[in-house]
């Protein structure tokens, strides 16, 4: 760890980077599973909607096709 470069007036502050807890937090529950169904479906939802985006998004960001006909308004079409 870093040293501290400005004198501390408390040691216990000084030396609170070295200390170590001997009190284990209690183990986690389990999910259950209901749980875990929920965040499947969460995780599949999102993943298709990211493939989904994909498969609608390629063709319209594709530049190098051209369109079979040029567009013209129709005004142009009465001249």
């Amino acid at each position: 760890m870093f040293r501290r470069r400005e004198p501390v007036p408390f040691a216990f502050i000084a030396e609170a980077d070295k200390f170590r807890s001997n009190v284990t937090p209690p183990p986690r529950e389990r999910a259950s599973a209901s749980q875990i169904v929920g965040r499947t479906l969460i995780g599949l939802t999102v993943v298709a909607g990211l493939v989904g985006s994909l498969l609608f998004g390629m063709p319209a960001m594709s530049a190098h096709q051209s369109p079979a006909q040029t567009q013209q308004s129709e005004a142009a079409e009465g001249r």
